[in-house]
């Protein structure tokens, strides 16, 4: 009892050593309209598509997104991992609107005027970069009834018993983004300069490594603090250059186990051990020494590692019925937008990863990284 008696009284001490204001902070990536719908197994095959399964849409998939539309009844949801992070970040924040900002690039049209209206529905302030040459970015969730038997023997739960969801993302206009026609602007420049606090998925690292090097050198220099994500295995193994160039203005480093992995074969750690790769991975080379550099690697049900400069860290997750799961693909974007919520308020690292925890919990009973509309996190 003496614990919790205790407990809200430096919590509020904190909230008022911090007042948050628009745009503490931001993000930059790739944004992509998420379109949810439930579709029949015709429609899976047509577009030659598996259940439970992500994939990169190709030109068999051209009319995949309108037929989507136009046949069945759809949700729209403002996505792409940074974006779902800032978005979870300000959902956990509630007021003020427009902690968070996010850059990132969409076409001129019909599916960039929903994603600009969804992200004002998240109290997001996302300044778009707007050009005619691709249409804006999309994520199709095809969802079905038709896979209940695999959905109850899939081993990491990612499907609801009753239903299965196969994802196509088709990056277009978030492949476009233009440093010098859109982050480079004096009114822009300007929000990147007034947040204390960024993040950055790794998955950006493909599209424009140098506006990523132009926000962490900026961070860096003024001592705010710069993250990045891993963010899937296949940027550690191609993308290595640029990750590397950027990794001694990283601040925070996020990542889960299978990336963490990967991260480790390709600079030659030598361990499997995901503790030992923390540690290995918080000792990287850092530019600001005055903030040394903390590790956080996710590993789905199991304990979230931490690494400081002075030790390795275990959390254990929220336990959670695995019949309660209904999509996992949201977790670590929702973990990281937890984490973030709590600190641009300047609280404790053990705060940050209890919020993490709290809001991945939520959006992992939901499809799509999607929460009500007020979180209940005490």
């Amino acid at each position: 009892m003496k614990v919790a008696a205790e407990e809200p009284q430096p919590k509020k001490q904190k909230l008022e050593e911090t007042e948050l204001s628009e745009n503490l902070l931001f993000g930059m990536g790739n944004p992509l309209l998420d379109i949810c719908a439930v579709v029949d197994k015709d429609f899976l095959d047509k577009y030659g598509l598996k259940a439970n399964n992500q994939i990169l849409a190709e030109e068999k998939h051209k009319e995949l997104f309108d037929e989507l539309v136009k046949r069945f009844s759809v949700e729209y949801h403002a996505g792409g991992s940074t974006q779902n992070s800032v978005k979870v970040a300000q959902w956990m924040i509630q007021k003020p609107y427009k902690v968070a900002t996010f850059f990132g690039c969409i076409g001129k049209d019909k599916f960039g005027e929903i994603l600009k209206k969804k992200a004002e529905e998240a109290h997001v302030d996302a300044r778009y970069y707007e050009q005619n040459e691709q249409p804006t970015g999309t994520c199709a969730a095809c969802i079905t009834g038709e896979n209940s038997l695999l959905g109850n023997v899939l081993d990491d739960a990612a499907a609801d018993p009753c239903n299965s969801r196969s994802l196509i993302a088709n990056l277009a206009a978030a492949n476009c983004y233009d440093k010098t026609k859109h982050l480079d602007l004096k009114e822009n420049w300007q929000l990147v300069e007034k947040a204390k606090v960024y993040y950055i998925a790794g998955f950006f690292l493909t599209v424009s490594p140098e506006s990523i090097l132009k926000v962490s050198t900026q961070s860096s220099e003024h001592n705010k603090i710069f993250s990045l994500n891993l963010s899937a295995p296949f940027i550690s193994q191609f993308y290595k250059e640029p990750l590397m160039k950027v990794m001694p203005y990283v601040d925070i480093l996020f990542g889960n186990e299978t990336e963490a992995a990967t991260f480790a074969r390709e600079q030659g750690f030598e361990t499997e051990d995901i503790k030992e790769i923390a540690r290995k991975a918080q000792a990287l080379p850092k530019e600001n020494s005055k903030r040394p550099r903390i590790v956080v690697f996710t590993q789905g049900q199991d304990d979230t590692i931490m690494a400081t400069e002075d030790k390795v860290v275990s959390f254990p997750v929220i336990e959670i019925d695995q019949s309660k799961i209904v999509d996992t693909n949201g977790a670590g974007d929702a973990f990281v937008g937890g984490f973030l919520s709590q600190l641009v308020s300047d609280k404790p690292l053990e705060e940050c990863i209890r919020a993490g925890h709290y809001s991945a919990n939520v959006v992992i009973r939901r499809s799509g990284c999607t929460f009500p509309e007020k979180p209940d996190f005490k």
